[in-house]
């Protein structure tokens, strides 16, 4: 065999070598090919800004999942970080500001926050022998909910010491990525220098053996949950930094990216191996992604599909490279042998990055296209018809005026918002149109287009605490007066009613809850008997309707703050909606005028969308141009009903 070796070509002994390194650390490999192909597509992705950007949108899933690999390596699961997380700055938001706790002790409690999750977590899989999914499915649940009671289902500001996290350090290292780095050491050193990271590869090897050998699996367990907690809280912390406010309902379905940045990363659900590196090359690709898809223009729709295909591709990957033989490398295992090849293969992977910046730059050097003509527009989101109106508006006055329009989608996740903002602004987009899933939390992103010389406009709802060009949007108060009136009128001034509310924390919601009180006001034979979130979705708003109705039959009447929860309520109502009940909406969608036309639907509070996007675009394309523009402009709300809505769709 040696002979056989000594045999070999130096070229062919290399070349086997090197596909044997990236073959071994099939996240990596993953993570090159992403880099490559992202970079042979757009000449925006290897810049220093946009790369900068990609460190800052990795940054909340890689601490997250940083805490998540300790568990996913002793076998565990956690499904509970992301709410954890907005637990965490709320508490620090709440006791900072509400209580006047000084800024040093509310941390101390965000940080104590997440160690009591986790304790609880722990506790209950532990010694209550729950399994770990139900257990941390139900503290998921419980921690969302106490944030959303801390804070009343408002984003609360952030103290302006703590939110120095989500700047940068000499005007160029973003904190978060510091933040970032720190953690992914600390994880390493726990899991590879520790008793207790020891003791996780133990559990998950093999729980019985560890139990067997004197391990204490049990205060183990209480330990490793807790330690999850703490890394959520430190997540929590930064991505309100970011965002300048603690948001009730922040890093909703991020438990999903941190599992998969861990299992990515080369982790086994099965317990027993994974690696802090591994953990972060895992989110890297994630961010990699996202931001990739966003340059290039790609359907918001079609995004999903692409990050599902390649997260199944990458761990296929892996598990074919492990049934090939190939041994995963564990934390902390292996002598000098298996550290040597792990250094080889970082080394390896910085020669090509510098090969490939080099190459890029060279193909995509003089090709950059004008901005001028550039635009991005970032909706709230696009599962709501009225959203998707508006993106039809604009798009078709983009298509009018040789305008080319990105649309991106942030799924009413305001750091998702945050960093398609980052991209169109390090992309050097000539404007932008933000619709802001908050309007507190769109604020840094604005200022940083701004700094950019960047023209922004607001469309239907505004930005706060940054000067933007202009506000197109409609009087929501105006219009939760006129659908109060309108309901109150057609009771004959007396009744029970009930009000479906908007998402907490967005400004619509706020608007419009506060012109139907202040439009009831002028009717006190009209009683609220009940009045919950249904988050603009229509059938979360047949789920709250008819739970409503249990508890209250003899409802005589329904406002609904969009129309999408109206026709949620119309179905849980049945045959009594448009008859003996009144349902009355906001919006004006075409499912929404369809039902006025139809009865069910007594009138909606029509708002334009289409013409929002429209105007949105051309007020861009002036500010863009130099040209005057108003600060605020108004598109006129109208209340349709079934009278007037054949000559309103006209």
């Amino acid at each position: 065999m040696a002979a056989d070796t000594l045999k070999s070509p130096s070229g062919a002994g290399g070349a086997s070598a090197v596909r044997r390194l990236l073959l071994e650390n099939g996240a990596l490999t993953a993570l090159i090919v992403l880099v490559i192909a992202m970079s042979a597509l757009s000449g925006d992705f290897l810049t220093a800004d946009n790369l900068l950007n990609v460190g800052v949108q990795a940054a909340v899933t890689a601490v997250l999942a940083f805490g998540v690999t300790f568990v996913i390596v002793s076998a565990g699961i956690d499904l509970s970080v992301g709410s954890v997380a907005a637990l965490s700055a709320t508490v620090l938001a709440w006791s900072a500001t509400s209580q006047g706790v000084p800024v040093a002790v509310a941390v101390v409690l965000a940080v104590a926050t997440g160690i009591a999750a986790g304790l609880v977590n722990g506790f209950l899989i532990a010694y209550g022998k729950l399994p770990p999914f139900i257990a941390t499915l139900a503290m998921l649940s419980v921690a969302r909910g106490l944030s959303l009671v801390i804070s009343e289902g408002s984003p609360i500001p952030f103290p302006e010491s703590v939110s120095h996290l989500g700047d940068t350090l000499g005007g160029w290292l973003p904190v978060p990525v510091l933040v970032m780095i720190v953690m992914g050491l600390v994880a390493a050193f726990v899991l590879g220098r520790t008793y207790i990271g020891r003791s996780m590869y133990a559990i998950g090897g093999n729980e019985e053996a560890a139990r067997l050998s004197g391990l204490r699996v049990k205060r183990q367990k209480l330990a490793i949950y807790a330690l999850s907690g703490v890394f959520a809280a430190v997540a929590g912390v930064v991505l309100a930094s970011r965002l300048s406010s603690a948001q009730p309902q922040a890093a909703d379905g991020y438990e999903l990216d941190a599992i998969a940045a861990v299992v990515i990363g080369g982790a086994s659900l099965a317990g027993g191996t994974g690696k802090a590196s591994g953990t972060l090359i895992g989110a890297l690709i994630l961010a990699v992604l996202r931001n990739g898809l966003n340059l290039l223009n790609v359907s918001a729709f079609w995004q999903q599909v692409v990050i599902g295909v390649v997260i199944a591709l990458a761990v296929l990957f892996d598990t074919l490279r492990r049934k090939a033989g190939a041994t995963p490398v564990a934390a902390g295992t292996g002598a000098g042998g298996g550290r040597g090849r792990q250094a080889w293969t970082y080394a390896l992977a910085a020669v090509v990055t510098v090969a490939i910046v080099g190459a890029t730059s060279f193909l995509h050097n003089g090709s950059s296209s004008s901005s001028d003509r550039k635009m991005g527009l970032s909706l709230s989101t696009l599962n709501n018809p009225f959203f998707v109106q508006i993106r039809a508006g604009a798009q078709a006055e983009a298509r009018k005026r040789g305008v080319d329009l990105t649309v991106t989608d942030a799924q009413n996740d305001a750091s998702q918002q945050a960093n398609q903002l980052q991209n169109f602004t390090s992309s050097g987009m000539g404007a932008i149109i933000v619709n802001p899933v908050d309007s507190d939390a769109a604020s840094n992103s604005v200022q940083a287009a701004g700094k950019a010389d960047i023209p922004v406009v607001a469309v239907d709802r505004g930005v706060n605490k940054a000067p933007v060009d202009t506000l197109v949007a409609s009087d929501n108060v105006a219009g939760g007066r006129l659908a109060a009136k309108s309901l109150a009128e057609k009771l004959g001034g007396k009744g029970r009613i009930v009000i479906l509310q908007g998402q907490a924390g967005t400004s619509a919601a706020r608007e419009r809850a506060q012109g139907f009180a202040e439009g009831l006001r002028d009717f006190p034979g009209v009683k609220v008997v009940a009045q919950q979130p249904a988050d603009f979705d229509r059938t979360k708003g047949l789920d709250v309707m008819a739970n409503l109705l249990q508890a209250n039959p003899d409802v005589q009447g329904v406002i609904a703050a969009n129309d999408e929860m109206a026709l949620g309520a119309i179905k849980a109502l049945g045959s009594r909606a448009g008859t003996s009940v009144p349902v009355v909406g906001f919006d004006g969608t075409p499912d929404g005028l369809k039902a006025v036309e139809g009865g069910s639907l007594y009138a909606s509070v029509a708002q334009q969308p289409s013409q929002l996007g429209r105007i949105a675009v051309d007020n861009a394309l002036k500010a863009l141009q130099g040209e005057k523009v108003e600060k605020t402009v108004k598109v006129p709300v109208k209340v349709v009903t079934r009278e007037n809505v054949a000559g309103f769709k006209g």
